[in-house]
């Protein structure tokens, strides 16, 4: 497996998409969601934050039919509510990166993310912050540290 490419967030939905990406990866193959991926960013609107935060459950109905998108309805439901989270805390690009650098340390930033935001885990959190250029530790690290822990006492 690849480093994934790293984005400079201009816009609110390049995180969205970035964090989007974070949500569909875990329990599949990232080749699964890569094959995907274009047909997904279409079907939600290229990640637009203010739409997708405004879909519906009929939207979500929509997607759960469409078969360009991984039909997980938990995941897509995530989606629209990590859309209107992320709009509650930056209403912008630099609003929301001022967010992810409010935290202190990757630690907090992590567990702030996972208190705010849907399916997304300690390995999501670490793939979307080093995806959009936040410090993370290195993977080598973090995989230290979140190995499970029969691997840790070999």
């Amino acid at each position: 497996m690849h480093a994934p490419l790293k984005v400079d967030p201009r816009t609110l939905d390049d995180y969205l998409t970035a964090m989007s990406r974070s949500v569909f990866e875990p329990g599949l193959n990232w080749r699964v969601v890569e094959t995907k991926w274009p047909g997904i960013v279409d079907a939600f609107d290229a990640f637009d934050a203010l739409k997708v935060a405004a879909y519906t459950p009929a939207d979500v109905d929509r997607l759960m039919a469409d078969s360009r998108v991984i039909r997980n309805r938990k995941k897509i439901e995530a989606i629209v509510h990590n859309a209107g989270e992320m709009l509650l805390l930056g209403h912008d690009a630099e609003g929301f990166r001022a967010y992810l650098g409010s935290h202190g340390s990757y630690a907090e930033t992590v567990a702030a993310l996972k208190e705010h935001f849907r399916f997304l885990g300690d390995s999501g959190a670490y793939h979307f912050l080093y995806v959009v250029g936040q410090p993370v530790p290195s993977h080598e690290e973090w995989m230290c540290e979140h190995a499970p822990r029969t691997r840790r006492a070999q």
